[in-house]
């Protein structure tokens, strides 16, 4: 079993920058892919960004790219989303995800955190 717990979430105005952390816990992490979903209000979830836990290689979503950027710290079993340059349409419900493949979508993923509200006021 996979724990995953995030943090950092708020609000913030259209422009700022905001990072988000995920704990994990729980079983080995080398061999788990770990990334980010988010889910608008009235929208399906959607993949934002994944990385590697051993090379470290990332990939974002098309929408995302040039403004965040995720990363991780294996000695703290946690991977992190810097966001910046925020837009009203990136307001959701941020979402941490652990899988033993590639994803990009919901059901490639094998673990969720509880998610953690970002809010972007223009």
């Amino acid at each position: 079993q996979v724990q995953l717990v995030e943090s950092g979430g708020g609000l913030v105005q259209a422009g700022g920058s905001l990072r988000l952390s995920c704990a994990a816990s729980g079983r080995t992490f080398s061999y788990y892919r770990m990334g980010w979903f988010r889910q608008a209000p009235g929208k399906e979830r959607e993949f934002v960004a994944a990385i590697s836990w051993s090379e470290g290689s990332t990939y974002y979503a098309d929408f995302v790219k040039g403004r965040f950027t995720i990363s991780r710290d294996n000695t703290k079993n946690t991977v992190y989303l810097q966001m910046n340059s925020l837009k009203p349409e990136d307001m959701a419900v941020y979402y941490c995800v652990a899988s033993r493949v590639r994803f990009t979508t919901v059901s490639e993923v094998d673990y969720w955190g509880q998610g953690t509200q970002v809010t972007v006021s223009s």
